[in-house]
């Protein structure tokens, strides 16, 4: 590892992967276990601090796919707040992306820059149904006029009493004595303004009342009482957020829209991320929004690593086919086993600083572990995440026990549905009679909240660096090494022989 975090050697694990290439054989996760190592540390004694792209940090490895079963705004929040990333699908219309976007960047906004804001001559029937239709978690607007200067604020007591929802103005409930403060107030001095006049929302304005920005009090007091621990935050303290887009014209004005509500990141959701469309999507965002990261994939070879990368990617995400819903190595013949895909792309460009996040394939934590012991940097995660409280969808009981529906954007369910579907399998042309589907549709186990998901996917990474005595995820590539097992290593690996068993919070058994 230099100076600049770029790891430039060799690994402990180039002689294994060099042997299997040799024999021309390349090994998924059941194929592998990771080499236990001396140890002088314990799981909590580890850091889970990695990258996504070159300036998208992570508190922990986890990034949750673009698909239209797993990553809407509420897995974005709840993900970034456990210290990952998501990525909102393209499944929706570029304007409803975009508003999943500001969803997540507002959420905890110390600051607001850029609030919602309502006329003084809107009617509140009206205010109220936009609330309701786009799914606002909150209820205090700044009310500005037609010179676009505030003029008052409404909050949920306004809404709450007011006697004639139908007929009335806002102008009608709002408080339009404010309690402000001028710009340069800072976080601690607006928590003491707040709290001396009883206020959950401080706008801030100049002599001209123009809003420069609001304070809530829910999003300070979190602030200030470090309640914020371990979330994943960008330099305003807002939650990060990525969002997928693809190669098409129309995709060129989705990116806008998303850069717009502050996307982190965007990610070139694609079946084949070795094409002649990404490459040029890539230079396209990256000449036009300099400042944002740009992810480019889906890849599995080593060459394609080197040709994104010499286009600009700050990121890449590697895996064709190995997702528990596709079906693309089938259908087309092609793929690269997961594991030395991962391997062979971050030997590819070693050194160039590029972070690998690895997409697909994962059932367990201990096959993060190993993903990342063989090049990754992140991994990304759909079934695992599929059936949370936080994943779009409705619970429904089939053969007595709860699931959600998962699929995959390739199956023919969603190609029918969203046109980026078909788009992202080159199906373009023809009626949906026609599709060629490289995916399936089926059903998880509802799993509750994810939080407890990832609690226990994180404490078997964690576990995985004790054993090797690596106390920080971002080292483990270079420290680890592989055993190659036989199909009763694997089987000698789970649980075995017994008349019964209780499954554990963090183990299913395999079917």
């Amino acid at each position: 590892m230099n100076q600049t975090g770029k790891f430039l050697g060799t690994r402990k694990c180039d002689g294994f992967f060099a042997a299997q290439k040799e024999r021309y054989f390349a090994v998924s996760f059941d194929d592998v276990r990771l080499v236990t190592d001396y140890s002088e540390i314990l799981p909590t004694q580890t850091s889970l601090k990695s990258h996504f792209s070159r300036n998208v940090g992570l508190n922990t490895p986890i990034v949750s796919s673009p698909m239209d079963t797993v990553t809407e705004y509420k897995m974005g929040i709840a993900i970034a707040m456990d210290g990952g990333l998501g990525i909102i699908h393209k499944g929706l219309d570029p304007i409803t992306q975009a508003a999943h976007v500001a969803k997540v960047k507002h959420r905890l906004n110390v600051f607001l820059t850029d609030p919602i804001c309502i006329k003084s001559d809107d009617k509140v029937a009206d205010i109220l149904r936009m609330k309701e239709a786009k799914d606002y978690g909150f209820s205090s607007f700044p009310v500005m006029d037609n010179n676009g200067r505030i003029v008052g604020i409404v909050t949920s007591n306004d809404f709450e009493f007011c006697p004639d929802i139908e007929n009335s103005f806002i102008s009608d409930i709002m408080s339009s004595q404010l309690i402000s403060a001028l710009p340069g107030t800072n976080v601690m001095e607006a928590y003491s303004i707040m709290c001396k006049h009883h206020k959950k929302i401080l706008p801030i304005f100049d002599d001209s009342r123009n809003l420069q920005g609001i304070y809530t009090l829910a999003d300070v007091k979190r602030k200030i009482t470090n309640n914020i621990e371990g979330y994943n935050l960008d330099k305003n303290g807002s939650l990060f957020v990525g969002a997928a887009v693809g190669v098409s014209a129309d995709d060129r004005e989705r990116a806008e829209l998303l850069v717009q509500k502050g996307v982190d990141v965007l990610v070139i959701d694609t079946a084949h991320g070795n094409s002649l469309g990404v490459v040029e999507m890539l230079k396209y965002l990256k000449k036009t929004y300099s400042n944002i990261d740009v992810v480019a994939g889906n890849i599995s070879e080593g060459e394609a690593a080197k040709r994104l990368v010499a286009a600009g990617a700050d990121g890449l995400r590697i895996g064709q086919g190995p997702g528990s819903i596709c079906t693309t190595r089938i259908t087309a013949g092609i793929g690269h086993p997961q594991v030395s895909a991962i391997y062979e792309c971050e030997k590819a460009i070693r050194g160039s600083g590029v972070p690998i996040c690895a997409d697909g394939g994962i059932r367990y934590s201990g096959d993060i572990a190993v993903a990342m012991g063989a090049g990754a940097d992140s991994v990304m995660l759909g079934n695992l995440l599929a059936g949370t409280t936080e994943s779009p969808g409705d619970v429904f009981f089939k053969n007595g026990k709860a699931v959600k529906v998962y699929r995959g954007m390739g199956s023919l369910e969603a190609m029918k549905e969203h046109k980026t579907s078909r788009q992202r399998y080159g199906q373009i042309e023809g009626g949906t009679d026609k599709l060629v589907p490289e995916g399936v549709s089926g059903e998880v186990l509802f799993k509750g909240e994810v939080h407890a998901v990832l609690h226990q996917l994180l404490g078997g990474l964690r576990a995985g660096l004790g054993y090797l005595g690596v106390k920080e995820v971002s080292f483990l590539k270079e420290n680890a090494d592989f055993h190659l097992v036989s199909n009763s290593g694997m089987q000698e690996s789970h649980p075995h022989d017994l008349f019964s068993m209780n499954e554990a919070p963090n183990y299913r058994s395999p079917r």
